[in-house]
């Protein structure tokens, strides 16, 4: 009887006395979070209750085991096993302790700048951050767990003996992995680009929507993805629209018949963009930029706050002033001339063998050129 109860009463009463403490922590945290409202650390913290408890139990078993005198013949193993458990624990909950405190920094950066652009920078620093800190975590986590092995162990010593070839060996193997790596933090505290940002890459538009150590992914305006290595915008050249102000100029072409209104033009654009919510008040024109033979090509510029914005601002001005031309001025809209075109007087018309003919109506002259 006391072979059952001894190990029940071991196992049972580290789990059962790890409930109870998360519960008293998880009791605290709550009590917390509701009396200091003006930071976030507390709930946050409380997204750690699963590693946490899976801590204290697994410290308890390990601690407690022997007492239980289960499984006597695997000892070791099991020994080593709760060892390994009890490291991957900790590695997750300092993982989530971490990811609070960070994140509770931010939020109240956040809450204390309204530029959106000092914003975004910490947001994409914070993110990197995360990232480097897990990795980190990870695999000082992962040499611990190697190390329990005896076997790892005595490997250890000439694994540091030959450290500096393998450390020229990696570098060379994994070159482009580094050069990322690096880009990714440049990219990070040099405010290159940022989450959120609007870029222009291999002439997509879209925005940032990820950053990561080696990758990141723009989202475009049809909400696909473009994944491309972070090295590439320390490479190459980009758009970034969300650089410094926000404000933005957009572009609108028209190519007119020569009689079209170009005045009256100038008063609908400013009758469409009074009446355009998008459109933020600073600034338009409309001007003939180019004139060919048989049109006009006529620009409108108008400005917005943002790139969204100015996008709705062109296709609200272009649709409008298309629909006004095409109700009050049609004969400005281009055409296509089908009549014969009037020659000078005295020019040639040719013949159709090539042979130059001289117009109908006209009498034939003598003397020279006759």
């Amino acid at each position: 009887m006391e072979n059952v109860l001894r190990p029940l009463i071991v196992v049972g009463g580290a789990v059962v006395l790890t409930l109870l403490i998360g519960w008293a922590t998880d009791l605290l945290l709550r009590k917390a979070d509701e009396r200091h409202t003006e930071t976030p650390l507390w709930g946050l913290l409380r997204r750690a209750r699963i590693p946490y408890q899976l801590v204290l139990c697994t410290a308890l078993l390990r601690g407690s085991y022997d007492k239980a005198e289960l499984l006597l013949g695997h000892r070791v193993a099991v020994g080593r096993l709760l060892t390994l458990v009890l490291i991957g624990s900790a590695a997750w909950l300092v993982v989530r302790i971490a990811a609070a405190i960070v994140d509770t920094s931010y939020h109240r950066y956040a809450r204390g700048h309204t530029d959106a652009a000092r914003v975004r920078r910490v947001r994409t620093q914070v993110s990197l951050i995360m990232r480097v800190v897990t990795a980190v975590v990870g695999v000082m986590a992962s040499a611990a767990m190697l190390l329990t092995f005896p076997a790892m162990r005595a490997a250890g010593a000439s694994l540091l003996a030959s450290a500096g070839i393998l450390g020229i060996v990696a570098g060379v193997a994994a070159q482009s992995t580094l050069s990322n790596l690096f880009a990714g933090l440049q990219i990070a505290f040099g405010d290159m680009v940022r989450l959120g940002d609007t870029v222009v890459v291999d002439g997509e538009w879209g925005t940032v929507e990820e950053i990561t150590l080696t990758f990141l992914t723009v989202r475009t305006w049809d909400e696909r993805r473009i994944t491309m290595p972070v090295s590439y915008f320390t490479s190459k050249p980009f758009e970034n629209w969300s650089r410094g102000t926000p404000q933005m100029t957009g572009v609108v072409y028209w190519h007119l018949d020569h009689c079209a209104p170009i005045e009256s033009m100038r008063e609908r654009l400013r009758d469409i963009l009074r009446e355009c919510p998008a459109w933020d008040g600073r600034d338009y024109s409309l001007v003939v930029t180019d004139s060919t033979p048989n049109t006009i090509q006529v620009r409108a510029l108008v400005t917005a706050k943002d790139s969204d914005d100015v996008w709705k601002v062109r296709v609200a001005v272009r649709e409008q002033m298309i629909t006004w031309l095409t109700a009050e001025h049609a004969y400005a809209l281009p055409r296509v001339n089908t009549a014969d075109a009037a020659l000078p007087p005295g020019g040639i018309i040719p013949s159709q063998d090539g042979v130059a003919a001289r117009r109908l109506h006209e009498p034939p002259r003598t003397g020279r050129g006759a």
